[in-house]
């Protein structure tokens, strides 16, 4: 090991990043910190490939985009990929993670712990790896078992064989001091100060005006909070919209039971998968976004929303309110009642709204940088990153 890391001390990189869908996409969270990590990376002089699925937009084939080799200067190579669920992880991960041996890189570099199962195999090699845990996603309730095992499997192959492992929050860090007695390093992910957008795009297709809805942003997946989001809303008091927003993933059983949940409430309306400038829209115009998550890694959507200046009200999870501090609302994580609590004041009090949406913006672009998180990352490649 102190040979190979003598190599890399200095000079530019040779980095091979995996475990993500596709980009550029926003298929998910992984999928916008590797490109915002290896657009960075690339443009600082490093070479960066990045092993994309060859499998379908997990929103629908009609959100697939044509096949290139490079993008923003990341080389893209497509691996095989069983496109069935569960599967789809295993088979794309087992051939970038063979590619990435017998290619010259010198940092293989594995985002969430079920591609993690295959860091194996680079080691085998010698090859300096180092895992992103995303989340503790053998708790999400969207897998089955033998798709739970794998990722069991992959968090333990992390703890005994990765060079180092990036944790994304305090209590993913406490949790594999005490599990494994494994020390991790905390690099956030990190947002980008946006350009706000006006109403005219959700007027034409929603019907909507700036501070008529209530936001809800991400994958439609159980974890994420949305059952007690509509039972909550659905005895809110209110004229605003609730905007449920985002595709599912390997979810589509929940999706239709939240559909049949919201049915009898016609102010809750479901976009589908979003992106581009209708995503960005909806950030701008949003009266108060909500995330009531029971599980986070680090929510992206959170901090893109409180970039956009967003008031916010989410779960009292560590994920959550290590993020936010002071500057949103919280509720008791699961809490039908408080949530509804907690909705109706922020419906009955715009100057309190206001307030929260005033300091969104530049607490959260001043506390997650992605030129620090770059920087440090790559420290964390040559092996010189302190804590």
């Amino acid at each position: 090991m102190k040979n190979h890391l003598g190599k890399i001390k200095s000079g530019p990189l040779r980095i091979a990043m995996l475990g993500h869908k596709e980009i550029p996409s926003r298929q998910g969270g992984i999928e916008v910190v590797v490109e915002e990590l290896a657009t960075r990376m690339v443009k600082m002089g490093h070479q960066v490939t990045a092993f994309n699925r060859s499998s379908h937009n997990v929103a629908g084939r009609e959100f697939d985009v044509k096949r290139r080799n490079t993008y923003k200067g990341i080389r893209l190579k497509y691996v095989p990929t069983f496109d069935k669920k569960g599967l789809a992880a295993v088979t794309s991960s087992f051939f970038g993670a063979v590619a990435a041996t017998f290619g010259r890189y010198d940092i293989v570099h594995f985002h969430a712990e079920g591609p993690s199962s295959m860091l194996w195999i680079p080691k085998m090699f010698g090859k300096r790896c180092i895992v992103t845990i995303h989340g503790l996603d053998h708790q999400r309730a969207k897998w089955g078992k033998f798709a739970s095992a794998y990722i069991m499997m992959g968090e333990k192959c992390a703890v005994k064989m990765a060079d180092e492992i990036i944790v994304l929050s305090q209590d993913m860090k406490d949790y594999f001091s005490k599990e494994y007695g494994r020390d991790t390093v905390f690099i956030p992910n990190g947002v980008n100060r946006p350009n706000m957008a006006g109403d005219s795009l959700i007027q034409e297709e929603y019907g909507l005006k700036k501070d008529d809805y209530i936001l809800f942003l991400g994958r439609l997946v159980p974890e994420k909070g949305l059952s007690y989001l509509v039972e909550a809303f659905k005895k809110t008091k209110t004229d605003k919209k609730l905007v449920i927003a985002g595709g599912n993933s390997d979810t589509q059983d929940f999706t239709e039971q939240l559909k049949e949940q919201a049915k009898d409430d016609n102010r809750i309306i479901f976009t589908g998968f979003v992106q581009g400038e209708m995503l960005e829209t909806l950030y701008s115009n949003s009266y108060i976004y909500v995330l009531p998550s029971d599980l986070e890694g680090m929510p992206l959507s959170l901090l893109e929303a409180m970039s956009y200046g967003n008031c916010c009200l989410v779960s009292d999870i560590d994920e959550c309110a290590s993020v936010v501090e002071d500057k949103a609302v919280l509720f008791k994580k699961s809490d039908i009642v408080d949530l509804q609590n907690k909705l109706q004041n922020l419906c009955n009090n715009p100057a309190l709204v206001k307030k929260y949406k005033d300091e969104a913006s530049d607490f959260i672009c001043n506390k997650y940088n992605w030129e620090k998180i770059v920087e440090d990352t790559l420290e964390l490649y040559r092996g010189n990153y302190h804590d």
